[in-house]
């Protein structure tokens, strides 16, 4: 009886050894990203205007607080959007342009790090930055334009859902590459 009850346990020993189960992580969609292709913005009354993608939406800020000129770049399939804010330079163009940067700098709780691109375009009268906030911070894009004496353009990219850096990555990289865009074709109408 004990050789029996032996053989068994030791049976039941080899057979249960193996591989051990481990949960696997959460994983996300794969996000389908269209090739870019672009169209100009050019709404009569509007101060600038711009190549934006033919994937996007130009929609006007209906916000309470929102100002004239003000605009959402939406990217319905993205579930993303870039909040465009305009501003009218008097006399004032330094603490205008330290605004800005400080609304870049207030991501500073949840950033990893800030990145600062400079664009310059001297023939344009355009000058900027692109600042790229890394980490699961809620705008991982922002950048802002200027003549530098009279106009303001400003632009953050927020998505409709929880920021997390890891999943959102290759939307903000798509994006990223449409901001980019949007600052090389950037002209002020006169």
């Amino acid at each position: 009886m004990f050789d029996i009850f032996a053989i068994a346990c030791i049976v039941c020993m080899v057979v249960s050894c193996g591989d051990a189960v481990v949960p696997k992580p959460r994983g996300y969609f794969r996000i389908e990203l269209p090739a870019p292709e672009y169209v100009l913005y050019d709404s009569i009354g509007e101060p600038y205007r711009f190549e934006k993608s033919v994937w996007s939406k130009v929609e006007p800020d209906n916000d309470a607080n929102s100002e004239k000129h003000w605009i959402n770049i939406v990217y319905p399939k993205l579930n993303c959007k870039i909040h465009v804010t305009y501003r009218k330079i008097q006399d004032n163009a330094e603490e205008v342009l330290e605004d800005s940067r400080k609304l870049v700098y207030k991501h500073t709780v949840k950033a990893d790090a800030i990145g600062e691109s400079y664009y310059e375009n001297a023939d344009r009268n355009v000058y900027g930055t692109l600042y790229k906030i890394k980490g699961n911070a809620a705008t991982p894009l922002q950048f802002s334009l200027t003549d530098s004496v009279k106009n303001m353009f400003r632009g953050s990219l927020y998505f409709y859902s929880k920021p997390n850096a890891d999943s959102l990555a290759p939307v903000v990289a798509y994006i990223e590459e449409d901001i980019a865009h949007i600052i090389e074709t950037f002209n002020w109408n006169r």
